[in-house]
């Protein structure tokens, strides 16, 4: 899931003064929305953009879903060159619903990036995502929706170990490694491993999904900081970061999808 960089942030804007340090940002596919990879200038151009959004300030900051470049099997993602070049922080992803092999060219990847960009890439990183929604797609609930391949806790629980195995003793040590997921996964005991495994959990909600209940527009904040409790509640005193929130634009389109992390980064 991402949004263009364009998208409008309708209600959910005053979410953005939770803080003031904070950094801000939006969510970035390997992709386009016809399929067709992104490159460096594709970056550079949606990072440009998010920074110049009339009428907002400190959109400098860029979540990825995987660090592999699209088009390649392990070759780190041109993003970071963009992220470099225009000065924008990442919250890096390795996409963790494609099995082992798979994962291991993520960890390739980003060893590799650690090697050729040094210290111009790895002091730009804000924290390091383990997966996206993997628990959710693999819980009954994202079976019955049909919402595709998953991982399980356990799975999740081994690839932060190997992904801290991989950065220890480099520039990128420090860096927090969490993952991110839907406030009903989390909540989820089954899960809990995974919460004790992450230095920060990563929560997604859509209030305009929250189907089950009053979710017009009028009611989205009440019902956004309802699930952000509820992921607050099973985070142990951990920072908890919102890393996808928003609000539709158009009926048939996906909803804007923010980056807003919560605290000192």
């Amino acid at each position: 899931m991402f949004a263009k960089p364009l998208a409008a942030l309708a209600a959910l804007a005053s979410l953005t003064s939770l803080t003031s340090a904070q950094s801000k940002g939006f969510n970035y596919g390997a992709t386009d929305e016809n399929g067709a990879c992104r490159d460096y200038a594709d970056f550079s151009n949606y990072f440009q953009i998010a920074k110049n959004l009339a009428g907002t300030s400190g959109f400098t900051s860029a979540r990825l879903y995987t660090t592999i470049q699209c088009g390649t099997t392990n070759s780190p993602t041109s993003a970071i060159q963009a992220a470099i070049d225009t000065d924008t922080t990442l919250v890096l992803g390795l996409w963790s619903s494609a099995g082992g092999e798979v994962f291991g060219y993520e960890l390739d990847a980003l060893a590799s990036a650690i090697s050729m960009y040094g210290t111009a890439f790895t002091d730009r990183v804000v924290g390091i995502s383990v997966g996206s929604e993997d628990l959710y797609r693999s819980s009954p609930q994202g079976v019955a929706n049909e919402a595709g391949v998953g991982a399980t806790a356990d799975v999740i629980v081994d690839y932060i170990a190997r992904v801290r195995d991989i950065i220890a003793g480099t520039s990128l040590a420090d860096a927090p490694v969490g993952h991110v997921d839907t406030w009903t996964a989390w909540i989820l005991g089954e899960n809990a491993p995974v919460a004790s495994a992450v230095d920060f959990l990563g929560h997604n909600s859509f209030p305009y999904f929250e189907s089950t209940r009053p979710n017009s527009i009028e009611d989205s904040l009440d019902l956004f900081y309802s699930a952000l409790s509820a992921t607050e509640g099973v985070a142990n005193g951990k920072p908890v970061w919102v890393t996808e929130t928003g609000w539709p634009y158009s009926k048939f389109r996906p909803p804007p999808v923010t980056l807003i992390i919560r605290g000192q980064c």
